[in-house]
């Protein structure tokens, strides 16, 4: 694995550069700044980037900036990006993840917490590796979205800000537990007959429809600090702040007419019925380490058995009204 460390303090980049090396076999480029960083990817013979290690607080742009500068890239859009910095504050924290940072270390750091990261990075970009080695599935000549893409595999939904990928949430959830830092709650939304939807469109049509929903709920959020990822199977999982609880009844019924609003259609130009149900919301207060990852799985099945008892009592009611009728 080859990774590219970002900071202004030649100290860390030799102290990390050695460590890096001593956790396994990798190779390890530097920069100081923003700007020498892109220069190193522009070489004509740069090695590829499997990871980046970015300091936040540096001269020129900061970290957080080269985070959405090296989003931007299709070439780096889902590489891991791990901040390392002195930087603890949650605001800094909240605004790196929302940039599209992958997992957050304040320094000074632990040797084992920096070696523990470093591991899960390797087994992300070995996964990815072994998918991109697979014989293709699909036409050479056929662009990704065309690809075929499982109804649970979660996806990044970009260009929102706030939304960010799943591994990111639960990176995220993780270090907000062990800083002690909640005053959050979780809460999910799912698209109500989802797996019906889902065979009807192609895949663009199914992109769109998710993205087309996360912004209607960013929408309804944009008051309240939040946080919020697409989960896979048509399920949102948010987190939102400062004590604040959602009136679950209320902010679906918001959510939903945004979508209404929002006007979305098949490609055929039929109307598509898109509405959401909302599940359980789930304090995080006290809750650390697996237990407030656990509350992020709690809340998206929570989600998803509120949209499968909303279409078992609209069954029922179409049921009901045929014997009556009858």
């Amino acid at each position: 694995m080859h990774l590219l460390v970002v900071d202004d303090e030649p100290a860390i980049l030799e102290l990390v550069e050695h460590l890096v090396r001593f956790i396994g076999e990798h190779t390890v480029s530097t920069a100081s700044c923003a700007v020498d960083a892109l220069d190193v990817l522009a070489q004509p013979d740069a090695e590829p980037i499997d990871c980046f290690l970015l300091d936040i607080q540096m001269p020129g742009t900061d970290g957080i900036e080269l985070c959405k500068i090296l989003r931007d890239r299709p070439d780096h859009k889902q590489t891991p990006i791990l901040m390392l910095t002195a930087m603890s504050e949650k605001a800094y924290i909240d605004q790196a993840f929302s940039a599209g940072a992958t997992d957050y270390i304040t320094k000074p750091f632990e040797i084992d917490d920096l070696r523990g990261r470093i591991r899960l990075v390797e087994e992300i970009v070995a996964s990815r590796k072994m998918q991109n080695e697979q014989p293709a599935l699909i036409d050479a000549g056929a662009s990704e979205t065309d690809a075929p893409l499982a109804l649970h595999e979660p996806f990044h939904v970009r260009k929102l800000d706030w939304v960010i990928n799943y591994l990111s949430l639960e990176n995220y959830v993780s270090l907000m537990a062990r800083k002690k830092l909640f005053g959050s709650a979780v809460f999910a939304f799912s698209i109500r007959d989802i797996e019906n939807l889902f065979h009807q469109i192609s895949r663009y049509e199914y992109e769109c429809l998710v993205v087309d929903v996360a912004e209607a709920i960013t929408m309804c959020l944009s008051e309240h600090r939040h946080l919020m990822s697409y989960a896979g199977n048509g399920t949102f999982v948010c987190i939102v702040e400062d004590g604040w609880q959602p009136n679950s009844e209320a902010l679906t019924d918001k959510v939903n007419l945004t979508i209404h609003n929002l006007g979305l259609y098949f490609n055929d130009g039929r109307p598509m019925p898109v509405k959401v149900s909302t599940g359980d919301v789930i304090r995080l207060v006290w809750k650390s380490g697996d237990s407030a990852i656990d509350a992020l799985s709690a809340a998206h099945e929570s989600a998803e058995k509120e949209a499968r008892r909303y279409a078992k009592n609209l069954e029922d009611f179409w049921y009901d009204r045929h014997v009556q009728s009858s």
